[in-house]
């Protein structure tokens, strides 16, 4: 089967487009959202919406918080808002439970993608946003496929349209690097979750 290109389609979404509609972007962290803004702002009045239950430590958490309220006051001003979701690291927990020794990119981060996405489209729902998406795609580390996927299938349950990308396509995992680097972003280096924590320093040794 031929995979699909999801950047084409993010094209093709924006190309259809008549006014600015509103979209709520799902944000892991401010380094991963500076591609997905600079690519998304023209087209879309953007709320940034933060919900991450799976970084582990609320250390973690609030800083990289912090970082993404910096990075969009910042660049964007008053242009683009900020939603923050709950922060309760049980839910991650809960929905892991059973997958714990799954590996990174596994069946446990299908799960999580989920997750987020799910909350995202809730909001959306709720809030009236015309789109919703996510910046996870933007990591060469994350499943595009999947990502689109999840995307999709919660759209229609929730009756919210999914804005389908692969935002690592046109270099955007460089400009998000280049952008962090940029505005001085902190940059952390595992996904969040204690597992991936571990992957990480397993990789290492």
């Amino acid at each position: 089967m031929e995979k699909v290109n999801y950047d084409k389609k993010t094209e093709e979404v924006i190309n259809s487009l008549s006014g600015k509609p509103t979209l709520l972007l799902h944000s892991c962290c401010a380094p991963c959202s500076t591609a997905c803004l600079e690519r998304l702002f023209p087209y879309f009045n953007i709320t940034v919406f933060y919900f991450n239950p799976n970084i582990t430590e609320s250390k973690e958490y609030y800083i990289r918080l912090d970082e993404q309220k910096r990075f969009l006051q910042e660049v964007y001003g008053d242009k683009v808002k900020l939603i923050e979701g709950r922060y309760l690291s049980r839910e991650f927990f809960d929905m892991a439970e059973g997958l714990e020794k799954e590996p990174e990119g596994g069946k446990r981060c299908y799960k999580c993608y989920e997750m987020r996405l799910n909350e995202t489209a809730i909001t959306a729902k709720r809030e009236n946003f015309d789109y919703f998406c996510t910046t996870l795609s933007v990591s060469p580390h994350k499943n595009a496929e999947w990502i689109n996927e999840i995307g999709n299938a919660i759209g229609e349950q929730y009756g919210v349209k999914f804005l389908p990308s692969d935002f690592k396509k046109q270099n955007g995992y460089k400009k998000s690097i280049d952008l962090s680097k940029e505005y001085n972003l902190y940059r952390q280096n595992y996904c969040g979750c204690i597992y991936s924590k571990y992957a990480h320093i397993s990789e290492e040794n």
